[in-house]
């Protein structure tokens, strides 16, 4: 078990231009077995719920200084609590405004080479602690591409063929079909979402706690 002070993270989130409700779906109505927490069942989202392991997926901002925090506290407790029972994503989904899209097209292009996780920790860190939020440049970009241990002609090949851009864009039409409206925001196993107020350490450890703990009573 997680020593709980070091859990104490509740997260403050960044808001989107647009909000909605954030409500709690009563679990004994809005789903087959009985689910602890706070969330919402997206009716029209389908559920990829694989027995025995949850797929989390995190809509996050990288200029989002709350996605950071996510990334560098939350995300290792979570893996630390429920290890290879949870399988976490980012999806990039820009919500500060008047910023490139570069460092979103970057962790992309990272994730098709397979090293996405380790692209977005770098990028928060040049973002966030390095204070490098401004023009991520062809140079600054080829030292980061070496640190995650990519080939960086081959990045930027990758880059200039358009399908990160294009894998952003699905992103963050996702994210505005499901209503997103702060971040970070998590959607667990395809239609279980967890946003706004709901997002503090205990309700997220709990809805997926009752997931799995769903798939041992099977």
């Amino acid at each position: 078990m997680v020593n709980r002070r070091c859990m104490q993270w509740v997260l403050a989130v960044c808001a989107v231009v647009w909000t909605v409700a954030v409500f709690w779906v009563s679990p004994a109505t809005a789903v087959p077995l009985a689910l602890n927490g706070k969330f919402e069942i997206l009716t029209g989202e389908v559920s990829t719920h694989t027995p025995g392991k949850v797929k989390l997926m995190e809509f996050a901002d990288f200029y989002c200084p709350h996605c950071h925090l996510f990334d560098e506290t939350a995300v290792p407790l979570l893996m630390k609590e429920f290890g290879d029972k949870l399988e976490i994503t980012m999806v990039g989904f820009p919500v500060i405004r008047g910023k490139l899209p570069t460092a979103f097209d970057m962790y992309e292009q990272a994730k098709m080479m397979g090293k996405g996780n380790e692209m977005k920790t770098v990028l928060f860190r040049t973002i966030h602690k390095d204070k490098i939020d401004g023009v991520l440049d062809r140079s600054l970009r080829e030292v980061l591409i070496k640190e995650v241990g990519l080939d960086p002609k081959a990045f930027e090949e990758g880059m200039a063929s358009g399908k990160p851009a294009k894998a952003v864009d699905n992103g963050k039409r996702w994210g505005e079909r499901i209503k997103v409206s702060s971040t970070p925001s998590i959607l667990l196993d395809g239609n279980i979402k967890v946003d706004g107020v709901n997002m503090t350490q205990e309700n997220v450890f709990t809805v997926i706690r009752s997931i799995l703990e769903n798939d041992a009573k099977r």
